[in-house]
């Protein structure tokens, strides 16, 4: 078993070329001639799967350690196929401080179709208890969350869902299996958003399910072969590329987010700042324990309105925009982007108000990024 660094830049090799390619070919195919009538060929159709998808999908099974992933077009198509898992009138207990976009599949689709949700925060794992029932299927977490970056015990969490039958599914966008490694800690299913970190380059949409157990890989890959959101040929491609310097961009930024962090909470604009590193963040000893490392996001609130509007205004290098991971830094507005889906007083009772900013720090100077911020304050 190779280190994570290693498994980065040296993908699965697709031997049946012949030419001994370093990238893996595009297999911008549709369909596969198959050998004979009773001799089929591993690939047929690319809904299924292509060899292209596959190289890619080894590599990430084989850095978060699972036994199967499956590559969808976006985060969200493998959120969406993820939830056929549970039949109507199962129960999923899921983090109160999800991404936008999760808490609008969760209950805008699959609460009409009958899935039934608590959610809670998952870091106290007495809130968990407090929230099974007879029929729960799964606890789903981010961690750390999106956009207050809380942070969740995985190994507690683990023996919980086990103890009652139900899966632990954790969203591992943040932090990437550089940083962690959840199923190595007991959850059962990975979601990553691909489009970030995996990608890094902001260039292409993915997403990720990554399984510990052939059995749910199985059914994973029955739903998605039959919805057919599987990753195209030419973004897998650059979700390979991406992957190859993955260690090295992760190493980087979170370099950088620990030097702004810290900055940022010596500026009087400032109120708070919502960054794991910090060694008085309440999850701090947990990030110890289950990372090895405090990536490369982090949230603030700033004195007023005005300071965060100013900000998006007069930033040169951050960049206002969406999304995260990527090797650009960039600033995000989440009351009216990320989770302008949110009821208001849901988004306010956890601090996602007219003052909250999220920022994904890229691979930039550091004293660059902090001049940036800088003059925009100032101005």
């Amino acid at each position: 078993m190779y280190e994570k660094e290693t498994i980065c830049v040296h993908p699965a090799r697709c031997p049946e070329t012949g030419y001994g390619a370093i990238a893996t070919p595009i297999y911008q195919s549709a369909t596969f001639v198959h050998e004979g009538l009773d001799k089929e060929s591993e690939y047929s159709y690319s809904r299924l799967q292509n060899p292209t998808r596959a190289a890619l999908e080894a590599r990430v099974a084989e850095l978060e350690g699972g036994v199967d992933a499956i590559a969808f077009a976006s985060g969200m198509a493998a959120e969406a196929t993820l939830m056929n898992l549970f039949e109507s009138n199962g129960h999923v207990i899921a983090g109160d401080d999800l991404y936008g976009g999760t808490l609008r599949l969760f209950r805008q689709v699959s609460t009409p179709a009958g899935i039934r949700f608590d959610f809670t925060d998952t870091t106290v794992p007495e809130n968990i208890r407090m929230c099974l029932q007879p029929d729960t299927k799964a606890i789903y977490v981010e961690t750390p969350s999106n956009p207050t970056m809380q942070v969740t015990d995985i190994a507690a969490v683990a023996k919980i869902a086990h103890a009652v039958g139900a899966l632990l599914i954790v969203d591992n966008t943040f932090l990437s299996p550089i940083f962690q490694r959840p199923l190595e800690l007991g959850a059962d299913i990975v979601v990553h958003s691909g489009t970030k970190y995996l990608g890094g380059h902001n260039d292409t949409l993915a997403g990720f399910l990554v399984v510990k157990k052939q059995e749910i890989a199985e059914k994973l890959r029955y739903y998605a072969k039959t919805i057919g959101a599987g990753l195209a040929p030419f973004d897998c491609f650059l979700l390979e590329r991406g992957i190859k310097t993955l260690a090295v961009r992760l190493e980087k930024q979170a370099v950088n987010a620990e030097k702004i962090a810290h900055w940022l909470r010596q500026r009087p604009e400032v109120r708070k700042v919502y960054y794991i590193g910090f060694t008085d963040h309440p999850g701090y000893a947990v990030t110890r324990r289950q990372c090895s490392g405090f990536g490369g996001m982090l949230s603030m609130e700033v004195d007023s309105p005005d300071t965060a509007r100013k900000l998006l205004r007069e930033v040169k290098l951050f960049q206002y925009a969406e999304s995260l991971g990527g090797v650009d830094s960039l600033i995000t507005y989440p009351m009216c982007q990320t989770h302008a889906d949110v009821p208001e007083a849901e988004r306010l009772k956890r601090g996602i108000n007219d003052r909250f900013l999220r920022i994904s720090v890229g691979i930039e100077n550091a004293n660059d990024l902090i001049f940036d911020l800088k003059q925009a304050l100032e101005a």
